[in-house]
């Protein structure tokens, strides 16, 4: 990103999207809305469960201040892209990327990244003082069915001078379509020959053993229930159920808990990895560096290119750029990390291409852009 450009710098106002989009009282009115006003407008979204405390938190505030109401749906990545491709909502999110197949049926879709998160590998092991210490071929392992007790050898040389249990290994996965899932198996794969071979990567995969519940919470609530079991979860649903998290062998060959200094580190090269059309669908597992932790991933809305009422593509941008530019402390507060600042305006600036109406009118003014400050913080910019 160019910092010096010679450029009148704007204070960014939220109001900025296509100007004033709470204040169309005629297109409100022709689709059964009153303006700021009266009653809210209610953006619908559905999708990613690892986001959902963030989201929830993110919405929640944005509603408070703005005339927006936003009701998403916890239904899984899968369930996110699957309600755009049926256009039964205004927004989607997942963690897994988009592929060519999906993009074949949603052309043209944006996947808009918002925060960074980690996967969590958790366990109940009753007695077990010591955090537990795994590595790539052992996760894999398990959930291939290969260990299945826990004072197995290779366990056991991973967690030395640990009084392991005599418990029978009972693995949980998810059930739904999911971006967590993604994650999970994308990192297996990076790291897992035999994984690769026998199962691969992907929303929802064939598992070789296990329980399967939906969603992190259900995950969530099947480990801290059975014990003996372990599973992997968006890291904010161990912490806040009190589960205890393992620290995972990273490519370095250190062992790196879950934390938003190690999900930070896995993303230290993204802003170099995404190509000049700003297409922000990459893999972070398996990173490089010693500090970085081996299973985190970012999350995506999914935007339109097109919407049909201006008044609810302009309040959707509004409300995403809220996101980007004033989220960062409360996804901090939530154990995720934010998107640097480079990334955050390279995703605002990609939203230009967003169109609305019988006339394609473009939802951002195509005039306007955003830059990085002296001080690294987004401004807004008037070109030309």
């Amino acid at each position: 990103m160019n910092k010096g450009l010679g450029v009148l710098i704007v204070a960014f106002m939220m109001t900025g999207v296509a100007g004033c989009w709470s204040r169309d009282s005629s297109e409100s009115a022709a689709n059964g809305e009153t303006g700021a006003s009266g009653s809210q407008l209610t953006l619908t979204g559905a999708g990613a469960t690892f986001p959902y405390p963030i989201y929830s938190r993110w919405f929640s505030i944005y509603s408070a201040e703005n005339p927006v109401r936003v009701n998403y749906q916890s239904v899984g990545s899968g369930g996110g892209i699957r309600q755009m491709i049926e256009k039964t909502v205004d927004f989607g999110a997942t963690d897994a990327p988009l592929t060519e197949e999906d993009l074949a049926r949603i052309p043209g879709t944006l996947s808009i990244p918002t925060v960074i998160g980690s996967v969590a590998v958790t366990y109940n092991l009753p007695g077990l003082e010591d955090p537990l210490r795994l590595d790539a071929s052992t996760i894999a392992a398990i959930f291939l069915g290969e260990i299945e007790q826990w004072q197995d050898p290779r366990i056991q040389a991973l967690n030395p001078g640990v009084a392991l249990p005599d418990r029978d290994i009972i693995p949980v996965h998810r059930s739904d379509g999911s971006g967590t899932t993604y994650v999970f198996t994308d990192y297996l794969s990076e790291v897992s020959s035999d994984w690769l071979g026998a199962v691969g990567r992907g929303n929802a995969v064939r598992w070789p053993t296990g329980l399967g519940a939906r969603g992190n919470e259900g995950v969530t609530g099947q480990v801290r229930q059975t014990p003996g079991s372990i599973g992997y979860v968006e890291q904010i649903y161990a912490r806040q159920n009190d589960l205890p998290m393992a620290a995972i062998q990273n490519r370095s060959g250190t062992f790196v808990m879950p934390s938003i200094d190690a999900t930070t580190a896995a993303a230290a090269s993204l802003a170099e990895r995404i190509p000049e059309n700003d297409d922000f669908r990459l893999s972070i597992v398996n990173a490089e560096g010693p500090d970085a932790y081996p299973i985190a991933s970012w999350t995506y809305l999914l935007v339109s290119p097109h919407m049909e009422e201006c008044r609810r593509a302009e309040a959707l941008l509004d409300l995403i750029e809220w996101v980007l530019l004033e989220g960062a402390d409360d996804a901090v507060a939530l154990n995720y990390a934010p998107l640097t600042m480079e990334i955050r305006v390279r995703a605002m600036n990609a939203m230009k291409v967003v169109t609305c109406g019988p006339e394609n009118r473009r939802v951002i003014d195509p005039d306007r852009s955003f830059e990085m400050s002296s001080r690294d913080k987004p401004v807004s910019v008037r070109l030309g």
